[in-house]
């Protein structure tokens, strides 16, 4: 079964939600340039770059390959980039090799699973270095946050410009049902993962899929008491 077939539902308030993030991309585009879009190639992220192709606003995409993706991201993305509409947009920004290199061959492949320092440590060199670099001399970025991914989500607002960086998160009063109506109706495409049960997709190490009642984010680093399953590139520091 596809997943847009068990959650494509909109809420109520999903034309009046979809009114608001076309125009916060518009003016978004017009106000704050450079502007570069975070993409995991998750549903959310798709969805945005889908808006912000139709609406013809000027930003980048840019993906972080970690060198850890599961192969049908890979492949998400091989599609994006060949789509003629992205083809000029999409930024691939990876860790410095021999960093990657030398952190494994010091603790193994399998670090990330050893202590919750360690993984920290693979994300900084993996996504957090990158990321800096993506964001380097940009106005604003946009992700593809939701207020109901998770607790530490919940005070996600669709714009903060707290930090001279500002942030973006268009969807961020959007529930699961009101995502997947989109790419239904649009014929967004999508991380085929997500027809396996994985809301939340990151590198193959540190997600899997979600039973019946676990919380959008539960997939992420599951062997951590952490209840806050972030990497750093959503915390208030980001």
């Amino acid at each position: 079964m596809k997943a847009f077939d068990l959650h494509a539902r909109p809420s109520s308030e999903f034309d009046r939600k979809l009114a608001a993030t076309q125009n916060l991309l518009r003016q978004a585009g017009e106000l704050y340039q450079p502007l570069t879009q975070a993409s995991s190639l998750g549903v959310e992220d798709m969805v945005i770059t889908h808006m912000l192709d139709k609406l013809g606003v000027k930003s980048e995409v840019f993906v972080l390959q970690t060198g850890k993706l599961h192969a049908q991201t890979l492949q998400l993305l091989r599609t994006v980039q060949e789509h003629s509409g992205h083809q000029r947009m999409i930024r691939i920004h990876q860790p410095n090799a021999q960093a990657a290199a030398d952190f494994e061959a010091s603790n193994g492949k399998d670090a990330m699973y050893k202590s919750i320092a360690l993984r920290k440590q693979c994300c900084d060199i993996r996504k957090m270095k990158p990321l800096a670099q993506a964001l380097e001399g940009k106005r604003a970025w946009i992700t593809g946050l939701r207020k109901e991914q998770s607790d530490a989500r919940a005070a996600v607002h669709a714009l903060d410009d707290s930090n001279e960086l500002v942030k973006i998160s268009p969807l961020h009063d959007w529930l699961l049902g009101d995502v997947w109506h989109y790419v239904k109706s649009n014929n967004v495409p999508y991380n085929q993962l997500h027809d396996q049960f994985y809301p939340s997709i990151g590198c193959e190490p540190c997600t899997r899929a979600v039973t019946l009642g676990e919380d959008f984010r539960s997939g992420r680093w599951w062997w951590e008491n952490e209840s806050a399953k972030e990497c750093g590139l959503h915390t208030q520091a980001a």
